[in-house]
């Protein structure tokens, strides 16, 4: 279940994904198979090449890509995602979900 994000904050990742664009959206998220984790960050990108090139810089393997049809996308979630976002300089990110 996610939750914490406005609709404005939706619509600009995914047209900004379907732009082809790395895109960043973190929103809270509650899931059981991942006690502990409470935020989790969709970073995703239409190019998939671009995509795994980006993912492949922070040891992410494109397996591991949700190949959503229109929002491909990497899952960050735990110590990766924090590691990530502040790699990315992804500050509004990691300050408005209280990850760092």
């Amino acid at each position: 279940m996610a939750f914490g994000i406005d609709r404005k904050t939706l619509t600009n990742w995914k047209k900004s994904v379907r732009e082809g664009q790395i895109s960043f959206l973190t929103h809270y998220w509650i899931d059981e198979r991942f006690p502990g984790c409470k935020t989790v960050t969709k970073v995703g990108c239409s190019d998939i090449n671009k995509l795994i090139c980006w993912g492949k810089q922070h040891g992410l393997k494109a397996e591991w890509i949700h190949f959503d049809k229109e929002y491909p996308h990497f899952d960050l979630f735990g110590e990766r995602q924090k590691e990530i976002l502040l790699a990315e300089n992804q500050m509004e990110q990691l300050k408005n979900f209280n990850n760092y």
